[in-house]
């Protein structure tokens, strides 16, 4: 069996045109599967839509409010009964057609199937903010992202099991994927725009998501701030040493304002820059300690339900 996991949010007008593609690429591949929606918090008919679909191949999690979609994608993870799982958004950005190529190269023996988008065709206000994350997030963490590659991936059994071994609270579903490793294919899909509704990323979250994924995975940062107060500490002491050198050449001149505001700015800049650094750390540090759920289920159907249904279809 294939699981198809789909986070969901506010996509009612969407599902029935994903449901409908998906189910005709698994028509001609001829493979068993499941799609799991998960409605992350949606105010509109999103959950009515899921469950108007009326087939026995799909499943669904409602959470209780909107918990993002890595709490999405680790929530359909956790529920798929299949021996691989093909992870997609439900925006109709991610072609359910490469899902049969996918499935090809599952089968020849990859334990990570990767979909990634080329960005000809993508806004320019998108794609320099997304060159620019991978800029930073490859030269700042421990594990190496590809511009194009998200999470729009077939994943085996192997990898499904060894994801979810990974209990941490703030996650960065990219930088799980290249740390956990495994064989990996990569197939190229051409960048396909948004049809129905309003894409809730913008470059704010950008900055937001690159600040997860590059403290989640590396403590560069906090070495960064030592480094950088070394240097403001020897600059300082340089800076001392010549002025106490000045005054017992030439005497004590009058104090210099400018010189005065030019060390408080530059020295409480650098440390307030440290102490964000450092907050951001143990802020997750925090959250960890709580040992909260990452998502809080409403309502869900399961495996159980889906194969009472296989059975009553057979007799």
């Amino acid at each position: 069996m294939l699981s198809i996991i789909v986070p969901v949010l506010n996509e009612a007008r969407n599902i029935p045109v994903l449901h409908d593609e998906i189910r005709a690429v698994m028509h001609v591949i001829r493979k068993e599967h499941e799609i799991i929606f998960i409605d992350d918090g949606s105010v509109d008919d999103t959950l009515e839509t899921i469950k108007s679909l009326g087939s026995r191949h799909v499943r669904y999690i409602s959470f209780s409010r909107n918990f993002g979609k890595e709490s999405a994608i680790i929530a359909g993870l956790g529920k798929a009964c299949g021996e691989a799982a093909v992870i997609m958004d439900g925006d109709l950005q991610h072609p359910p057609a490469i899902i049969a190529e996918m499935n090809a190269h599952f089968e020849a023996g990859y334990d990570q199937v990767i979909a990634k988008r080329n960005r000809s065709g993508e806004p320019l206000m998108k794609r320099i903010p997304a060159n620019l994350f991978y800029r930073v997030m490859n030269s700042t963490s421990t594990v190496r992202l590809v511009d194009g590659e998200g999470d729009f991936r077939l994943i085996s059994r192997k990898v499904i099991d060894a994801i979810l071994l990974l209990s941490e609270n703030n996650r960065f579903s990219k930088g799980i994927f290249e740390w956990v490793g495994f064989g990996k294919k990569v197939v190229e899909f051409n960048h396909v725009g948004r049809t129905n509704g309003k894409s809730r990323f913008n470059p704010f979250k950008l900055f937001d998501y690159a600040v997860d994924g590059i403290s989640a995975y590396n403590h560069r940062p906090l070495r960064i701030c030592f480094h950088l107060g070394l240097v403001v500490l020897l600059i300082s002491l340089a800076y001392i040493l010549y002025i106490f050198v000045n005054i017992l050449i030439y005497g004590v001149d009058e104090p210099g304002y400018f010189t005065i505001i030019a060390s408080l700015l530059l020295l409480g800049s650098v440390q307030l820059f440290s102490l964000g650094i450092i907050g951001e750390y143990v802020g997750r540090i925090y959250i960890e300690t709580k040992n909260r759920p990452n998502f809080i289920i409403t309502e869900e159907s399961d495996c159980e339900s889906q194969e009472k249904d296989d059975l009553h279809e057979t007799k």
